[in-house]
């Protein structure tokens, strides 16, 4: 009996940073979106839900959610699809196959910042390689200033997005691939399907997991890449690569609002809740067509 009672103590660690590292700071967000306090003064006066009102009555708060909600959707879907197709190209164990899985999940040991100056490059309206290529194969009149044009910008960035992180999804959607038993391909076969009628009938219900979790951690990573929109183009032009975070940030360290920038992280953090709540009810296997 005692034994098992000192196993418990092995979740303390664990516990204790989750306290010092997540609850309590989240808990203190809220208590300062309460507050005016500017993240400076020694000072602060309670101002009860003023600043909540303020963020959901303010034009640029709408637009980076606006912004937020198109860059997650081009991710999740770009991601997601590209992913799969890869995964069912490379799912064999062969060496050229293995290789070129490391060759796609390479971008993603990649800090943001790095990607984030590769994208800069590749967008460059003067000497970007995007742009080069588009000239060489005789595609100019498709040439684009891609940043720097406020109805694309946020999509280029978008697509940056899901280049750095396809080769993790891969990996996840080939595991769930090498999950499925070959005996019920076979099967399938015998029975006279062809290929899309085993992707869809056998395949894809029982990848339903994977796609769960790759579509959950992609909609959480569109929702956190401040740092990649950050070093491409810090939100702009005219606010129209604007996200959450980036407007939190704004309202924090530039404006020196922390008690607007906790409010507006507060309804940051009730919007993934509730987005990624949706996507696990939507995506639960059992609620998925046979």
């Amino acid at each position: 009996m005692g034994v098992r009672k000192s196993i418990y103590w092995f979740f303390v660690p664990g516990l204790l940073l989750y306290l010092t590292f997540f609850i309590y700071p989240t808990l203190k967000g809220l208590y300062y979106s309460f507050t005016d306090w500017d993240g400076m003064s020694e000072t602060l006066n309670f101002v009860g839900l003023r600043n909540y009102v303020h963020v959901a009555e303010n034009t640029i708060f709408h637009k980076a959610l606006g912004n937020n909600l198109k860059f997650m959707f081009s991710v999740v879907i770009v991601q997601t699809l590209v992913s799969l197709v890869l995964a069912l190209l490379l799912v064999r164990n062969t060496k050229v196959n293995i290789g070129l899985r490391a060759l796609y999940f390479f971008p993603t040991i990649l800090s943001s910042a790095a990607v984030g100056f590769i994208g800069t490059y590749l967008y460059d309206p003067n000497s970007g390689l995007l742009n080069a290529v588009l000239n060489q194969i005789g595609l100019s009149f498709l040439s684009n200033n891609w940043l720097g044009d406020p109805s694309i910008a946020i999509y280029s960035v978008a697509g940056i997005q899901a280049w750095a992180h396809i080769g993790q999804m891969i990996i996840l959607f080939v595991a769930g691939l090498h999950g499925i038993p070959e005996e019920l391909n076979e099967a399938a076969r015998l029975d006279g399907g062809n290929r899309w009628q085993i992707f869809r009938f056998v395949t894809w219900p029982l990848l339903a997991p994977a796609a769960t979790l790759v579509i959950a951690y992609t909609t959480i990573q569109s929702f956190k890449a401040f740092d990649l929109i950050y070093v491409m183009t810090r939100g702009g032009p005219s606010y129209s690569t604007e996200i959450l975070s980036t407007y939190i940030y704004s309202a924090a360290f530039q404006n020196y609002n922390f008690g607007h920038a906790s409010a507006a992280s507060i309804y940051f953090l009730a919007i993934i809740a509730l987005v990624t709540f949706v996507q696990f009810k939507a995506l639960r296997s059992d609620k998925l067509p046979n």
